[in-house]
């Protein structure tokens, strides 16, 4: 079951830490959360290079398996936790009931917060989290067609756990209860149309 929250269910959203009239007039290309902007990079880019980068730092298959399997936790824990909700303003868990049944919750800052995301955080937290699970889609392939069937495992997990911010994060931003595939048909349906319209022109 999926369920969408507004502010008034989460109070991890409030206005807490600022409401002065001027929070909603800083510069837009401003940095707010330093440490969670940095945070939502490092492990993952971190995890990526140990893994690209493996046989010059380490001899050892299991030390390096070890090391980018803890990054990419570190990581996950990091992104859904931290820096999806500073750097703009989005959530998504999973709970269970008192029937035992579970819920899939993803929630959005209103539009009337005054904490409204900056251009630059909300294009940084986008960039991480859109690039680094397509680089492990294309590690795993690599893995295949190279026969290093011994980094399978952790290709596979890097896909996994980073796909899933990035699922959960983007059912915060179009709405829990919005159909993705619909979604997608739409846009593609609408750039066909356009592009049809295009060619009849004069």
């Amino acid at each position: 079951m999926i369920k969408d929250s507004q502010e008034a269910d989460a109070p991890l959203f409030g206005d807490d830490d600022d409401d002065s009239p001027t929070a909603t007039r800083q510069k837009k290309s401003e940095i707010k959360h330093p440490l969670a902007t940095f945070f939502h990079l490092f492990f993952r880019t971190s995890a990526i290079l140990v893994y690209l980068l493996c046989e010059i730092l380490s001899s050892s298959f299991i030390v390096c398996m070890v090391t980018i399997i803890l990054l990419l936790s570190c990581d996950f824990w990091t992104v859904k936790n931290v820096s999806g909700r500073l750097m703009v303003g989005l959530r998504w868990w999973n709970q269970v009931d008192e029937d035992g049944q579970s819920h899939w919750v993803f929630e959005s800052r209103p539009a009337t917060s005054r904490k409204v995301p900056t251009n630059s955080e909300s294009q940084i937290f986008w960039l991480g989290l859109v690039v680094c699970p397509v680089l492990w889609v294309i590690f795993v392939f690599s893995t295949l067609f190279s026969f290093k069937f011994k980094w399978l495992a952790v290709v596979i997990m890097g896909v996994a756990l980073q796909w899933a911010n990035l699922y959960g994060y983007v059912r915060c931003k179009v709405g829990g209860k919005t159909n993705l595939r619909s979604m997608a048909t739409n846009y593609l349906g609408s750039q066909f149309f356009k592009r049809a319209m295009a060619k009849q022109g004069p």
